[in-house]
């Protein structure tokens, strides 16, 4: 038992870390897919795309069934899936097989929030706050550490080659869990409410759509439009379901509660900027010097940027535990969206030379390697044990809504900002997009502060 204990948060970490890693394989390959299946970059996008929409839509109904009863199984049988769907990206098959084996690894998404479960749970309480906040760092920078590794293996193997280093980790990943994770304790239940579910899917699945097709609201406002209220309709719908249910897929009276509904809302406004800024950054990178700026770079080196923002993001998030004694968790997200809202004025700053660029990504990562730790806390702090993979199961779908609106507020900026015959939007563009970032990591500061006023009196609930 002692052996297990020891394996048990190693092989939580890494496992959160795989399956974050594998889902944002999509990003450095669209090019080089495109290339490979003879498919538009419009298509390409989807590799990216439908694994963002899977896993929004799984994360909701895992943390559900992490809840009860057959936790391991959930969790063997989902990277299972995973497996399978690396599988099909690496086999030589047609370009819509790739698409199913990415929707198949994106629902590894779901399982971070299950191993918070399992850490708080299993191990004491002390350990479990800092191995929840070390999982939630690793599944924000996964997409750090898979971007230059995957670019570099496209160039000198292939796509398939990056898509077998998936196949490979996510094996290791099955095979940690099953010899790692231990059942869950007994007494627990939980059904997984089938309509609810499919509701929040549909529901999801149009967000979602829209955030990923910025060119649709541009080009057929009113369809967009239609589809947003469409979306706005059925979440209501949903809630409704939930409130009338004896076992809600999500506990919506939790989410409810004054401390969770504040930290849903500024995960979803800081989702929103932090990945603005990341989107803003690495395009910026890759522009050519004949747009006026940019420095043209390859996808690889492009990747090599990401750096400073895993390692960072990595020290901010290892530094929060050590500093939670001290202050609070809602101050620390407060100090942290403050610190992404830095890393947004030193780009909209100062941008003309390639450091400027890894010291702003740099800046990026430690703000998101705080926030990102903190915000396990304030949920947590107000859920019982057993709700806990719920409970992060929906801030996670926060998290991806708010990650997706923020890619598409910045290629509506900047294509706003691009004049008719030119291919790359004008450098005043990106200062803009970093003013918008700016406001909502104020916003975000803000609404951190007004829940750090509620904190006292709610203290030990």
């Amino acid at each position: 038992m002692r052996s297990e204990a020891r394996l048990l948060v190693p092989a939580l970490t890494f496992i959160a870390l795989t399956v974050a890693a594998v889902a944002s394989l999509g990003t450095p390959l669209i090019t080089s897919v495109a290339t490979s299946f003879h498919v538009s970059l419009d298509s390409a996008q989807w590799t990216l795309t439908v694994a963002l929409l899977s896993g929004a839509v799984a994360t909701p109904v895992l943390g559900r069934l992490g809840a009860g009863p057959h936790r391991r199984a959930t969790i063997l049988v989902t990277l299972a899936v995973v497996v399978a769907g690396s599988a099909l990206t690496v086999l030589p098959l047609p370009f819509a097989w790739l698409l199913a084996g990415r929707a198949a690894q994106g629902v590894g998404l779901g399982l971070t929030a299950l191993m918070m479960g399992v850490a708080r749970d299993h191990l004491p309480e002390e350990r479990s706050a800092a191995v929840i906040a070390l999982i939630s760092v690793v599944s924000i920078i996964g997409a750090g550490v898979g971007y230059p590794l995957a670019a570099l293996l496209v160039e000198l193997g292939g796509v398939r080659a990056a898509y077998g280093l998936g196949l490979v980790v996510t094996a290791a990943a099955l095979l940690t869990a099953w010899r790692s994770i231990p059942e869950a304790p007994e007494g627990r239940s939980a059904r997984v409410n089938v309509k609810g579910a499919v509701v929040l899917a549909a529901a999801l699945v149009l967000v979602l759509f829209l955030a990923g097709e910025p060119s649709l609201w541009s080009r057929h406002l009113a369809v967009a439009v239609g589809l947003a209220v469409v979306a706005a309709v059925l979440l209501c719908v949903w809630v409704v379901i939930e409130l009338r249910s004896t076992t809600p897929l999500v506990d919506v009276r939790a989410v409810r509660h004054p401390a969770v509904a504040g930290a849903n809302l500024a995960m979803f406004v800081g989702g929103i900027g932090m990945y603005l800024l990341l989107t803003l950054i690495t395009r910026y990178a890759q522009t050519p010097h004949g747009a006026g700026y940019g420095f043209g770079l390859t996808t690889f080196v492009a990747g090599l940027v990401l750096i400073p923002f895993s390692v960072l993001g990595f020290v901010g998030g290892r530094l929060t535990p050590r500093v939670r004694t001290r202050i609070a968790d809602p101050l620390l997200l407060a100090g942290s969206a403050v610190v992404v809202g830095g890393g947004f004025a030193l780009f909209a700053a100062a941008r003309s030379d390639l450091a400027e660029l890894f010291v702003a990504m740099g800046v990026l990562g430690f703000g998101v390697g705080g926030f990102s730790a903190a915000m396990p806390g304030v949920i947590l702090a107000v859920i019982p044990k057993s709700e806990t993979s719920s409970a992060m199961s929906f801030n996670y779908v926060v998290r991806s809504v708010g990650y997706s609106l923020g890619s598409a507020v910045g290629g509506l900026i900047l294509a706003a900002g691009t004049r008719p015959g030119h291919l790359f939007p004008d450098d005043s563009a990106y200062t803009a997009a970093a003013l918008v970032g700016i406001g909502a990591m104020a916003i975000t500061t803000l609404t951190s502060l007004a829940l750090a006023r509620r904190r006292p009196s709610e203290a030990n609930p």
